[in-house]
């Protein structure tokens, strides 16, 4: 909860949030370390790979929010990707161990002042909004005692011989003009398709199916879709922020289904860096934006899988 100063400096609040988290997540970029990525299925990390969710909701959290306690379970060495408020914990039957230290996420919206909404009322105009952010604190289910079975049980990863199959089933959902062939992959923005290289051409299997919804995450970005600013230039701020928006949004799809994250574009940490210096709430939409395309990828209803023949090779 905020104090009474920072209620009463509201925009203050935002621009400390924002850059608090902003220079986290520079700091583990300069030290090598990919926030969206993690070595899950390590021996020094005892958490499932899994989308951390509110154990009481059985929500997921999202943008930003992924990040954070994704990086508190790593450095912590929680068991499960559960969390709960202070209140929620005790609304279940359970507590917080007396000791333990919370975990800090936020929440960001916008809201419609009184003001906007009788104006917008006589005009028939948009009613305009203010941004607000928010912080809060939740505790891994491994700080809490006395909660029953059914909520401190951990989230189960899919078994692994589905993984694959359920990556192709949603491909495929999808309905995307999504082509194999050729020696790289991209989405092409003027024909509004995918064309991703013959899995034979990468080194594990499973690089295809990352690269894959790379690619298909650039593609939930059309204006016929999601509409994000898919025009800038390789070396541009737009282009950069686009390829950030795809990286995360690639690894929420993959940890969503069971597959490991990896970069796949390590040679633009360096634009990131530059982007999140320069504006300290470029991270905040970009995880936002990531979430909602992952959102959008996810929710295709998946159908029995087929078989997909080699595309042309020849870009439009």
């Amino acid at each position: 909860m905020l104090n009474r100063k920072s209620r009463a400096r509201p925009g203050h609040e935002r621009a400390s949030l924002y850059t608090e988290i902003t220079d986290k997540i520079i700091a583990e970029l300069e030290a090598g370390r990919v926030p969206w990525v993690q070595p899950w299925g390590t021996a020094a990390i005892k958490a499932p790979l899994a989308m951390p969710r509110n154990a009481s909701t059985q929500r997921g959290y999202s943008g930003l929010n992924v990040l954070i306690l994704w990086g508190a379970v790593i450095e912590c060495g929680f068991s499960g990707q559960s969390w709960l408020t202070f209140r929620q914990a005790l609304g279940l039957g359970g507590h917080v161990r007396k000791g333990e230290r919370g975990t800090t996420v936020v929440y960001a919206d916008r809201f419609v002042p009184q003001g906007e909404r009788q104006l917008a009322a006589a005009t028939g105009e948009e009613p305009g909004t203010i941004p607000f952010l928010k912080r809060f604190t939740v505790f891994n289910i491994d700080q809490c005692a006395g909660l029953p079975d059914d909520v401190a049980g951990s989230i189960v990863p899919p078994p692994s011989d589905q993984i694959e199959p359920q990556a192709e089933a949603l491909i495929a959902a999808t309905g995307a003009d999504f082509r194999i062939g050729g020696a790289r992959a991209y989405y092409n923005t003027t024909g509004d398709f995918v064309q991703v290289p013959p899995p034979a051409a990468y080194f594990e299997p499973i690089n295809w199916h990352r690269t894959a919804f790379h690619e298909l995450s650039h593609w939930s970005g059309a204006a016929s879709r999601l509409g994000r600013d898919l025009t800038g230039s390789m070396g541009s701020k737009s282009y950069a922020r686009e390829e950030l928006v795809a990286e995360m949004a690639g690894a929420f799809v993959c940890a969503s289904l069971g597959i490991v994250p990896t970069v796949r574009h390590a040679d633009y940490i360096g634009s990131w860096l530059e982007l999140l210096r320069e504006d300290n709430r470029a991270v905040v939409r970009a995880a936002s934006a990531a979430s909602r395309a992952a959102d959008f990828l996810l929710g295709f209803p998946q159908r029995p899988i087929a078989s997909v023949d080699e595309g042309n090779e020849e870009a439009a």
